[in-house]
């Protein structure tokens, strides 16, 4: 017999109404680069340094830096965002400046649209 675990027992947390689940990468059955690939109604990214992780709504992106990367633990002082000015912030400062500044839909779109721009080479022939 195989043994499956239930699904139960894997941990999420409501975040604006939406459940985001919270099951380590390690444990899913698609391979470990497989994580930064965009599925389907992924249209938002968090453009963190070099964490390049797609999410369905910018609620999830904030969500997500916020923990992740503001978490008191792992917060190094500064936004690291894409093309942010790197200024020394307070945690509580710079998780404001985050939903302010780059975790909104139009924000997260725009860095999208730079981030295509620079990579637009490399996909598609430019028409120059």
């Amino acid at each position: 017999f195989l043994q499956s675990t239930p699904a139960t027992s894997i941990p999420t947390v409501q975040v604006q109404g939406q459940q985001i689940n919270l099951q380590p990468p390690s444990y899913t059955a698609a391979s470990q680069h497989a994580e930064q690939m965009k599925k389907p109604g992924q249209n938002f990214m968090c453009l963190w340094q070099s964490c390049k992780k797609w999410f369905q709504t910018p609620s999830q992106v904030f969500y997500h830096a916020a923990t992740e990367h503001g978490g008191k633990d792992v917060y190094p002082g500064q936004c690291l965002w894409e093309g942010c000015e790197p200024f020394q912030r307070q945690r509580f400062s710079f998780i404001t400046h985050l939903q302010d500044k780059h975790c909104s839909r139009d924000a997260l779109l725009a860095g999208l649209k730079q981030d295509d721009l620079g990579q637009a080479g490399n996909q598609k022939p430019s028409n120059k």
